[in-house]
């Protein structure tokens, strides 16, 4: 369950079985975090983005993977990790894709967004991120 440091972070991380089945499982206990954080204003949010970040992890990247939530008093951030070689890459579709709208739907709906190679240069942490306001954790408008 989360963890609070002394300087007021919060954080909470889990390594998931290489199985597409755990996104469903991860979206439940991201919004329980989520309730218990006092963050249910951006929830759907970023519930949709973590279910977007976990299923190209798990499609296209390698184990092992690894989902972690950081709140500090600037924001949130949800933060994706494989070891796949290939590098998040946005596509341009035609209106009748069914696949392929993931990184371009979390853009739309985080604040910032990136990718982070793995210092050994075999993997990378997909990262979003919502900044809140002092004291209210609502998501301050950009």
């Amino acid at each position: 369950m989360p963890q609070t440091q002394d300087d007021g972070l919060r954080t909470v991380c889990w390594d998931l079985p290489d199985d597409l089945s755990m996104v469903g499982k991860a979206r439940a206990m991201v919004r329980e975090v989520l309730t218990t954080w006092a963050l249910l204003t951006i929830a759907d949010d970023v519930i949709l983005t973590v279910s977007e970040l976990l299923t190209n992890a798990l499609s296209y990247g390698e184990p092992p993977v690894r989902l972690s939530l950081w709140l500090d008093t600037d924001g949130l951030c949800v933060r994706v990790t494989d070891h796949g070689p290939e590098r998040p890459r946005h596509l341009e579709l035609d209106i009748e894709a069914l696949h392929g709208r993931g990184l371009a739907i979390v853009g739309a709906l985080a604040h910032d967004t990136g990718v982070t190679p793995l210092p050994d240069d075999q993997g990378k942490t997909v990262w979003c991120r919502w900044h809140l306001s002092p004291h209210t954790n609502a998501p301050q408008a950009t």
